[in-house]
C-alpha cells in the first residue's frame, strides 16, 4: 500500500522516506551575534521523526553565516576581532555609497559594507549527517547561526532528507 502525505512517503516494510523545509526564526541582539542552533535543528529532526539522512541548514540572509564551531565565550570573541580586524565597520564601502550604488537599495537602507564582506569569509550553508535520530557532530562542535549586521529578526531555512521512524 503506497500512501503520501506532503513530501512523505510510506510503504509498508520499508522505511519511510522524508523530504521537509522548515523555517527557524531567531532574534538576534548585537552587531556580531551567535546563535546556537544545534537545539532547534536536533528538535526539528526528531519533531519529523527523521533516523538516517542529511540535514541542511541554510541562512536566508546576505549579512549572516553558517558556522559549525566550538560555543565557547573567548573563541567568539576572537571571531568578533577577527572580523572587524578583515573588515572594520569603521571602513568606507562603495556598497554604503548610496549617492552611486543604484541596485537593490530600500528605504532606510542600513550602511552595511561591512557586515557583506565579513559574511562572505562564512558560509550560507552547512550540512550535517544525522545517524540514529541525531546530529552526527563531533564533541565541541554546534551549529551556529552569525550575525553581522543586527540586532535583527532573522530566518533560517533547515532541510531534512532521509529516512524516517515508522509511525505506529
Amino acid at each position: 500500500m503506497l500512501a503520501a502525505s506532503d513530501s512523505t512517503i510510506a510503504v509498508a516494510g520499508i522505511p519511510r522516506s522524508i523530504v521537509r523545509n522548515v523555517v527557524l526564526s531567531v532574534e538576534t541582539t548585537r552587531a556580531t551575534d551567535f546563535v546556537d542552533l544545534t537545539g532547534a535543528v536536533t528538535a526539528t529532526i526528531q519533531g519529523f521523526g527523521l533516523r538516517e539522512g542529511l540535514v541542511t541548514i541554510q541562512t536566508r540572509h546576505t549579512t549572516t553565516g553558517i558556522l559549525i564551531n566550538e560555543l565557547e565565550p573567548l573563541l567568539l570573541e576572537d571571531l568578533t576581532a577577527m572580523f572587524e580586524r578583515i573588515a572594520p565597520a569603521t571602513d568606507g564601502y562603495a556598497h554604503d555609497d548610496f549617492a552611486r550604488r543604484t541596485i537593490n537599495l530600500t528605504p532606510n537602507e542600513r550602511r552595511n559594507g561591512h557586515a557583506h564582506c565579513r559574511a562572505a569569509l562564512l558560509r550560507a550553508s552547512e550540512s550535517v549527517v544525522v545517524s540514529q535520530g541525531a546530529l552526527a557532530l563531533g564533541r565541541w562542535q554546534r551549529v551556529l547561526f552569525v550575525e553581522l549586521d543586527g540586532a535583527q529578526r532573522r530566518d533560517i531555512s533547515v532541510m531534512l532528507m532521509g529516512e524516517a521512524r515508522q509511525r505506529r
